[in-house]
Formats: C-alpha cells, structure tokens, sequence
C-alpha cells in the first residue's frame, strides 16, 4: 500500500455514507484552509450527465494548444489517485500530493466531512499552490448541492447532455435531474447548454432567466457537424473547418461542439488553429479507448479491442451508434465484455445492444474502496443478457474471457459497462492514462 492509499483510508472513515449531498461541512473545511476557492485562476464550472469528461478533455487541448495552463479536477480516476488532479497540465506530483493531504487531514482534525468533500478541497487547495490560467471543474453528482458548487463566480458555467442516473441522489425524472445540474448556474455568470432533452432544456433555460443568464444554446446559437471526414462548427460568426476530432464516436463531435463554443463564449481568446490543433491532438482514455497492447495480443490477429467506461443508458446509445458506423466500415463479430455495478440500468444498457452484439461474457466489477456500491454478479449480468436474445456466458476476469473468445477469424471486441472495471483493465494492459 502507497503512503498515498493509507492517508485516503484514513479520509475515507472520516464520514459513514460516501454521498452525503450538503455543502456545511465543506464551506467549514475551506473557511479552515483560507478559502482557496475565492483564489483560483478563472473558472469553467461543467455538470451534466454524459460527456463532461470528454467535453473537458477538449477544452483542455484547444487551451493547452493556445499555450494556457489549466489545473483540471475530475472523477473517479481510473487508475492512480493522482488522475483526478491536474496541475498546469500534468498528474500531481505523489510529494505534493501526500504533502497537501496531510496538510488537510490535520486541518480537518477528524471532524466529519465526506471523501469526496475532503478531496475537493484539497483539489481546490493544489491550484492555489501552482500558477495557471484557467481550471476546468467537473461536478463529481449533480449540481446544486455538489461539492464543486461553492466557486462564487466561475467565468462559465458548461452543462452537457442530462439522462436518467444517480436516481436515488437526483430524482427520477428527467426535469428534476436537470433541476439539480442547473444548480451551477450562477447570477452574472456566462452559459452553455450542450444539446438536450426537451424537457431537460425547459428546466436549464427557467433557471438561466430567473438568473438573468442568455444561455449559448446548442442548436440555436452554435452547432456542429462532420462533413466529408471533416469537422464544421458554426456559430453567430460563422464556420470553421476543422479536422475531424480524434476520439471515435459521432457523440464526440457534439462534445468538441460544447467545448469550442464555451472557449469562445467565455472569451478565452482561442484562435481557429488552436481549435484545428486541439480537436485532432486530445486524449481521454475508457471512452471508445483502442486499446492494443497486450490484452488485444490475446484475440485472433487483426483482431480490435477497445475500451470504454460509459455506465448508463445514454452511453450504452451512444457506445452503440459508434459500434455500429464502425461495423459499416469493417464488419466483424463483436463480442461484449461486460461489467457493471448493480445499482445501474442493466436492462436499458443491455436493450442498446440488441442486433449489433451476439456474445457477451461477463465478468465481475473490481472491487473499489472509493464506493459502497457492489458489482453485480457476472452470472446475474449473464442471465439477463440471456433474457435480451445475446449468446451469454459468465468468467471471473477480463483476461478468462479473451480466452473465450473465437480465435478463428478476426473479431471486435469490446470491454464495457464500468469506469472502475476500465481502470482495472488500463493498468492490467500497463496503459494507464497520462
């Protein structure tokens, strides 16, 4: 165990539940730590329930493309502690790391506060120590009552597609969730919705002018599209032809879509070059992840695996629709290998399937120490692909169900359903992000 692990088991047994959805005991952390969240460069404060990570993986490259330095916070990591932090472009360091968790634990003092409200203010912390530009915020669940929901006046505030998750935290219907992401909305404070539901859209726009806020709206005020293995984005002052965007899958133009329009939006002064240089430069791995390398050395040659991390329905779609424009290109039999936590849409996960895969070997979820849920049980997981019409069977490891795959011909086979199975399989094939 890394110095780093035993201070974050510490952390861990500071509070009983992992989500305790308030913001007191946060706000006293940070009262106790100077409040460095007054302290920070400007401020992109992103929530939504998919393509946030990819959003600002994009906005990332275009900045660091233009010769800004950005802090990033995000979660879960996949494989290191250490991803969730970025300074200035790169991992934190395990020194300052370690240093600065301490520094927070003996702050803290053994008072009750989440694990997720602890890092957020060490996170917080870290970026006042390094200089930057900007920070990329992504909301760990919601919005309103999220931990990253106490930066008093971010530059901008990103809310990407809202679907139906965490329904025990944010409700069940697609207008109360969105009702807790509009909570990062702040009054002066600049707006971009990504593309949403109709229902979702009504909720962002209400709470956007109770606040006085002219939300930039995708469809409306800014869009984007491919067009002949290119990529066009168009606003109010015109198009830009851009290369097509490096991350695989039709959602990742609607994600680069988001991230340009922000950037220029929130006036960060990007040029056209920068945005070329961005879109075809960035990187974000467990999301349609090629992953070669010594696990895809197991299938039959010219065989491809991939990888991707996405765990509710709305990323079942959209993991799906790449599958399938990937199979109109070259068709080969695909094969799922699955895992999941047991408190997700397996069902509705399963039904985007349905035509496109005709195998699927489940395997159990890694245990994680940053969560009370479980994985469910390979052999329930398999039983209900069973049930939706897929050839089905259930092993105990990504690497046991390679091997059970046919070797006969070349096949596609795709490892799914968890970004904490990811994790495990990025560090099993020693890709781990960078």
């Amino acid at each position: 165990m890394t110095r780093t692990d035993e201070i974050t088991q510490r952390l861990l047994a500071l509070h009983p539940k992992k989500m305790d959805l308030s913001l007191g005991r946060l706000d006293r952390m940070l009262g106790e730590l100077d409040h460095p969240q007054k302290r920070l460069p400007p401020v992109i404060h992103v929530a939504g329930t998919n393509g946030k990570g990819s959003t600002i993986a994009f906005m990332r490259a275009i900045l660091e493309a233009a010769g800004k330095r950005v802090h990033v916070y995000s979660s879960p990591h996949l494989t290191r502690f250490h991803e969730r932090f970025r300074l200035a472009g790169k991992f934190v360091s395990s020194k300052r790391l370690n240093e600065t968790l301490e520094r927070v634990e003996r702050i803290n003092a053994g008072q009750s506060i989440t694990f997720f409200e602890i890092t957020t203010a060490v996170a917080f912390d870290l970026f006042t120590q390094v200089d930057a530009d900007y920070v990329l915020l992504e909301t760990g669940l919601g919005g309103r009552l999220d931990c990253t929901n106490v930066v008093p006046h971010p530059l901008g505030c990103v809310i990407t597609p809202i679907s139906i998750d965490h329904v025990q935290f944010l409700g069940d219907t697609i207008e109360k969730i969105a009702f807790e992401k509009a909570g990062i909305l702040k009054k002066g404070t600049k707006a971009v919705f990504s593309r949403q539901a109709h229902g979702a859209m009504q909720v962002l726009e209400k709470r956007a002018a109770e606040l006085n806020i002219t939300p930039f709206i995708c469809g409306q005020d800014f869009d984007g599209y491919p067009e002949r293995d290119r990529f066009v984005y168009s606003d109010l002052d015109g198009l830009d032809d851009l290369p097509k965007p490096s991350l695989v899958g039709i959602h990742q133009f609607e994600n680069a879509t988001t991230a340009i329009a922000a950037l220029k939006h929130f006036g960060t002064g990007v040029s056209t070059e920068d945005i070329a240089n961005g879109v075809q430069n960035v990187r974000w791995p467990a999301r349609m992840q090629p992953l070669p390398g010594l696990l895809q050395d197991m299938l039959a040659k010219g065989s491809d695996l991939w990888l991707d991390g996405g765990h509710n329905v709305a990323g079942a779609q959209v993991l799906a629709q790449a599958l399938g424009d990937l199979n109109e290109r070259q068709s080969r039999p695909l094969t799922l290998v699955l895992g999941m936590l047991s408190n997700k849409d397996v069902k509705g996960y399963l039904s985007c399937f349905e035509g496109l895969a005709k195998n699927i070997i489940t395997v159990p979820v890694p245990g994680d120490d940053m969560t009370t849920n479980s994985g469910s049980l390979p052999q329930d997981l398999a039983e209900l692909a069973i049930q939706h019409g897929f050839a089905a069977t259930h092993t105990q490891s990504v690497r046991d169900a390679l091997k059970l795959v046919s070797r006969n011909e070349p096949q596609r086979v795709v490892i799914c359903g968890s970004l904490y199975l990811a994790g495990d399989v990025l560090a099993e094939n020693k890709t781990p992000p960078e």
